[in-house]
């Protein structure tokens, strides 16, 4: 068997900046410090975290008073900093800059009197953090049929944004689905898929046609991680997500002559390394990775959100 790395995997810059401030509120503050929700969708991350004293709640109201408290790099729905507040929490806001951006646009379309036609996944915390935002002028679509069922007047001034962590393939139908309907839909000047998604997504598209496996590493509540086995599977190629090498099914390899490995925008790439080590002691004789720029994308680290160190 032959395997191939595919490139970019792993962190993104939103992802490896959320890691990065938790880590060093800890070294510079000491446990406990809380987290709401997980600080990415990845459970190796969350266990190595929660080993150095991070504690992850669901709410707010979980956390003991002026307590040093971190937002997921997911985002959050305005009530969350009210709540912070009252709580008097020190608190520090590691939202992803790429989702703090689809917040603004939402605050300044609503100001101008647009309804917000988000497209993204229900349920997703990025989703819930952006409806949160003007849940009275967001009408949240997930496929192409609800953008069939739209009603909206044909003067309502409106604008489609999207859940920075799907793609351009993951969303072209449903904005010509949209705009075939309703022409005078806008799109935001500067498109709000995220560049991580849409990088690892081509990448797992450039290796397709060599390999007859793919195994991406992530965990199973990471959608960035979910749609690249699902773009592998729309090309043909037998697919798993797996959160580490106890997940590989040796059946998978039997009739696998090459692999492709990658990973989601939150898997650290100690767990893919370790997944290598694996598939080189199952047989892999030739390890090759794909020749891709680096994305060297960095975002400035957050300070305390209404409350002093």
């Amino acid at each position: 068997m032959q395997l191939i790395l595919a490139k970019p995997r792993g962190y993104c810059a939103g992802v490896d900046r959320a890691i990065k401030v938790v880590e060093r509120a800890l070294d510079e503050y000491g446990p406990p410090v809380y987290v709401r929700n997980e600080i990415v969708h990845n459970t190796h991350v969350v266990r190595r975290l929660r080993e150095r004293g991070a504690v992850f709640v669901k709410e707010v109201n979980e956390i003991p008073e002026a307590a040093l408290a971190i937002l997921s790099a997911h985002g959050s729905p305005p009530e969350v900093f009210e709540q912070a507040a009252q709580r008097k929490l020190r608190l520090i806001d590691a939202t992803c800059p790429l989702v703090t951006k689809v917040h603004h646009e939402v605050h300044r379309f609503v100001r101008n009197g647009y309804r917000i036609i988000l497209i993204g996944h229900a349920g997703h915390d990025e989703m819930v953090g952006t409806i949160g935002q003007a849940p009275d002028r967001t009408t949240l679509i997930e496929t192409v049929e609800d953008a069939r069922a739209l009603d909206l007047r044909p003067d309502e001034r409106g604008v489609i944004l999207t859940q920075t962590t799907l793609s351009q393939d993951d969303t072209h139908e449903i904005v010509d689905a949209l705009r075939s309907r309703f022409p005078q839909l806008e799109l935001p000047s500067k498109e709000d898929i995220c560049y991580a998604t849409q990088n690892r997504q081509n990448a797992v598209k450039q290796i397709s046609p060599e390999i007859d496996l793919l195994l991406v590493v992530g965990s199973r509540n990471s959608s960035n991680s979910i749609r690249l086995t699902e773009v592998a599977r729309s090309r043909g190629t037998q697919s798993h997500l797996i959160d580490g090498p106890a997940d590989i099914d040796s059946a998978w390899l039997d009739a696998a002559t090459c692999v492709g490995v990658t990973s989601g925008a939150s898997a650290p790439e100690d767990v893919v390394l370790a997944v290598v080590s694996h598939l080189r002691a199952r047989g892999i004789g030739n390890v090759s990775e794909v020749d891709a720029a680096d994305e060297n994308v960095v975002f400035k680290m957050p300070g305390f959100v209404g409350a002093a160190k």
